[in-house]
């Protein structure tokens, strides 16, 4: 075999194998690069969040009690979230620094405008912590509670509650304004010509087809009440559940210190401290909240009326929310938008007789009611 065929015998099997590279290569893409679909939909892309704005407000840097002059060193700038700035918020360090705190002013907490003042004389007469703590623009009202209306006595204070009021109507005379039917008194007129009153008799007068006199209509029993419930006042801050107690000090932040402990030579040590009492906590059965004052005018003639409040606790997160409205709840809208249908009249029934509907009465425990016969 001369040098020319193994020059060229060598050249194919180059080229070959080149060849058989490619083809594998080839194929391997083919095998993990999917084909793309012509009508797949791309999913958008999610909108991001907008950072949140923050704004640098003056904290504690350590604990400020009552009545201490404010060091400079004691407050500092930090930024805050300004979706969830506390009202009457301080900015400026220079507007903090040597005046004096007028209630104790815990680490790391924003000091208020509401927590400062110039000379010690005005700790005794600023007012009253409540007054302090109370947002601008509001005014604060008590309202008695139970464990059913005031959510079982979740709400503390800084919580905010929905108000849900529920109404009774009646039908009534607009002229006398007393629940119809009017008492009818029958007149007859006597030979002398005089006129004989009968006794009165509730209904009403209708005319008749079988007898030639009208007749009266009267009632088998009392008017029924109509019940409407709606939610009325919403996003009501809670300043206090419970009596305010008499120095005032709601916020338990003055804490009652322990007598320091004594040597006692005959121990070899110093006398352990004496065991803390248990004081039980007063009842809960009044809350006081702040809302605008049209609303608390409302919230006092919902008081004075006598209608079932209810209270509705709002979520911590959410109480910057606008108001938003609900739909009066009756009768018609149970049955409309909860499809409850209307029984059929069965030639048998229960016997004892179904008059009226479980009640719940809140004394000392929560008990059910008897029915009403």
């Amino acid at each position: 075999m001369n040098r020319n065929v193994l020059i060229l015998l060598l050249l194919v099997v180059v080229l070959g194998g080149g060849a058989a590279v490619v083809l594998l290569m080839q194929n391997q893409t083919a095998v993990t690069t999917p084909t793309p679909d012509p009508f797949a939909v791309s999913e958008p892309l999610a909108t991001p969040l907008p950072p949140p704005e923050f704004v640098e407000i003056v904290i504690a840097l350590q604990e400020l009690p009552r009545g201490i002059v404010i060091p400079e060193d004691g407050i500092g700038l930090r930024p805050w979230p300004k979706e969830s700035l506390p009202a009457n918020n301080v900015t400026e360090v220079r507007d903090v620094v040597g005046r004096i705190a007028r209630t104790d002013i815990a680490r790391e907490s924003p000091v208020l405008v509401t927590q400062l003042v110039d000379n010690l004389s005005q700790i005794a007469s600023a007012g009253s912590d409540a007054a302090a703590v109370l947002p601008n623009g509001l005014v604060a009202i008590a309202m008695p509670v139970d464990r059913l209306t005031n959510v079982a006595h979740a709400p503390l204070s800084g919580d905010t509650v929905d108000i849900i009021i529920s109404f009774l109507f009646v039908d009534v005379d607009d002229e006398f304004q007393t629940r119809l039917p009017n008492k009818i008194t029958l007149t007859v007129l006597k030979q002398d010509g005089t006129l004989e009153f009968q006794s009165g008799i509730e209904g009403r007068v209708e005319p008749s087809g079988d007898f030639p006199f009208p007749i009266i209509v009267g009632p088998s029993e009392t008017q029924r009440p109509r019940l409407v419930t709606q939610r009325t006042i919403q996003n009501a801050f809670v300043v206090h559940v419970g009596t305010f107690p008499p120095d005032g000090d709601f916020l338990n932040r003055r804490p009652t210190p322990l007598p320091p402990p004594t040597y006692d030579p005959a121990r070899g040590g110093p006398t352990p401290l004496p065991t803390p009492t248990f004081t039980p906590l007063p009842p809960k059965d009044i809350i006081t909240l702040a809302m605008e004052p049209q609303e608390a005018v409302a919230l006092v003639w919902a008081i004075e009326s006598r209608l079932p409040i209810t209270l509705a606790l709002r979520s911590a997160r959410d109480r910057n929310a606008p108001d938003t409205s609900t739909n009066a709840v009756s009768l018609e809208y149970m049955i409309s938008e909860y499809r409850v249908p209307q029984p059929a009249s069965l030639p048998y029934a229960l016997e004892p007789a179904i008059r009226s509907i479980r009640r719940l009465i809140l004394n000392d425990e929560v008990t059910f009611g008897e029915p009403n016969n």
